[in-house]
C-alpha cells in the first residue's frame, strides 16, 4: 500500500481548507493511511510531521506495521496528554472527523486546547478511499472468492428442520475455514416469510419445504471486504416465486451490463428500479440499489434515488436490487462490481440463477 501518497493526498486536503494539522480517530481512516491494524491509536498530521499515538498495548506492533509515522505512546491520562502534545504542536486549527469524536470528548479538548480551533472534516478522508488501488482490489477479490467457496460448501447443509441461526453459524465457521478473518457484519439468514425483511437477522425459525432463504453475507481478507446475497429455494419454486426471482435477476444482470463512469448513484439505482416498477413491484423495492465496499461493508459511493455522486473508474460497488412481499417473502441478489474505464467488472463468479436445494 501506497501510504506516503495517501498521506500526502491528506496534506492537500489540509491545504485546501487551511488547517495547520489533523487528528484521525476512526479505524477505517487510520489503517488506510498507516496499516496500522490495531484497536487502539490516533493520527496527527501536519505539514512536517507525521504522528501515530498509541498506549503500551501496541507500541510493539506499532513499530511493526508502520513506517510512515513516528511512534508516540500516552498510556495514562490519554485526554490531558494528548491536549498537551496538540497544544505543543504551536497550530489555530485543526482537523477532525466530527462522525467518530463524540461530543464529550470534543468538548473536553476545545476546553483543554482554547487556542486551536477544532473543524469538521465532512467525510474528506472517507472520498479519498473511493478509489481503490490495485492491491486493495486485489484484497477484495480474495474475500469475494473466499465467500463464494463458503457458501458452495454450505449449499448441502441447508435442509429442512435446520434453524437460521445454525446455517449462519455453519456459514461462519466456512468463511473461517476458507480463509475469512471475520464476519463482514451480522450475517442476514431469512427464510419464508422473513424473506421479504431485507435486515432479516438469522432467528431461531426453522426453514420449510417450498421456502425462499436469502443469504447476506461477507468476509474480511487483509482488511478488505465482501459483502454478497443470493436466494435459494428449498424444493421446487411455484410460479410466483419463479416470477419474482426472474424479475430481480434481470435487475442485476441489467445493472451489470449498464452500469459505468460519469452516472450518477441515482442514475445508476435507477437501471434496476425502473425493471422492478415496470414488472409492478415498484413499491416493492424500498432500498437503494447498493453502496461502496472497501476497508468498510458500507462506504462512499452511495447507489440510490437520492444520490448525486459521479461514479468513477476503481469504485467498488454493490449491485442488489429486491423485492419483498410482507407475509410471503422476498428475493435480493447482490454482486460486487467494479467501475472501470468502459464499463463495470463483475467481481463475483458464483451463480445467479434460482438454486433449488
Amino acid at each position: 500500500m501506497n501510504f506516503s501518497k495517501r498521506i500526502e493526498k491528506t496534506k492537500e486536503i489540509m491545504a485546501a481548507k487551511e488547517l495547520e494539522a489533523i487528528l484521525l480517530t476512526s479505524p477505517e481512516n487510520r489503517f488506510y493511511l498507516s496499516g496500522f491494524t490495531g484497536t487502539a491509536g490516533k493520527l496527527v498530521i501536519t505539514p512536517g510531521k507525521n504522528i501515530f499515538i498509541t498506549d503500551f498495548r501496541y507500541v510493539e506492533q506499532a513499530k511493526n506495521e508502520i513506517s510512515a509515522f513516528d511512534i508516540k505512546e500516552i498510556s495514562k491520562n490519554k485526554k490531558e496528554k494528548l491536549a498537551e502534545f496538540l497544544n505543543s504542536l504551536d497550530i489555530a486549527s485543526i482537523g477532525f472527523e466530527e462522525e467518530y469524536m463524540s461530543y464529550k470528548t470534543h468538548q473536553e479538548l476545545n476546553k483543554l486546547c482554547s487556542d486551536i480551533t477544532f473543524v469538521p472534516l465532512e467525510e474528506e478522508i472517507k472520498k479519498m478511499r473511493q478509489i481503490k488501488a490495485q492491491q486493495e482490489i486485489a484484497n477484495i477479490q480474495k474475500a469475494i472468492e473466499i465467500t463464494e467457496r463458503a457458501f458452495e460448501k454450505l449449499l448441502p447443509e441447508i435442509k429442512p428442520g435446520r434453524t437460521e441461526k445454525e446455517l449462519a453459524a455453519e456459514l461462519e465457521y466456512l468463511l473461517k475455514k476458507e480463509g475469512g478473518e471475520k464476519a463482514a457484519f451480522d450475517f442476514i439468514v431469512a427464510s419464508g416469510p422473513r424473506s421479504s425483511l431485507p435486515h432479516g437477522v438469522a432467528s431461531d425459525k426453522k426453514i420449510n419445504k417450498g421456502e425462499f432463504i436469502t443469504f447476506d453475507f461477507g468476509t474480511y481478507y487483509n482488511n478488505y471486504c465482501s459483502d454478497m446475497t443470493r436466494t435459494v429455494v428449498l424444493g421446487e419454486p411455484s410460479d410466483k416465486q419463479q416470477e419474482v426471482y426472474s424479475i430481480v435477476l434481470k435487475a442485476n444482470k441489467l445493472v451489470c451490463e449498464k452500469l459505468q463512469p460519469g452516472m450518477t448513484g441515482a442514475e445508476a439505482d435507477a437501471i434496476a428500479r425502473d425493471i422492478i416498477k415496470e414488472a409492478g413491484y415498484g413499491e416493492n423495492f424500498g432500498h437503494g440499489l447498493g453502496h461502496g465496499l472497501g476497508i468498510e461493508v458500507h462506504e462512499s459511493p452511495r447507489l440510490s434515488t437520492e444520490s448525486e455522486t459521479t461514479l468513477k473508474a476503481g469504485m467498488v460497488v454493490t449491485n442488489e436490487p429486491g423485492i419483498y412481499i410482507a407475509d410471503w417473502g422476498g428475493v435480493r441478489i447482490e454482486d460486487d462490481l467494479l467501475i472501470t474505464e468502459e464499463g463495470c467488472q463483475v467481481l463475483n463468479s458464483s451463480s445467479k440463477e434460482l438454486i433449488k436445494l
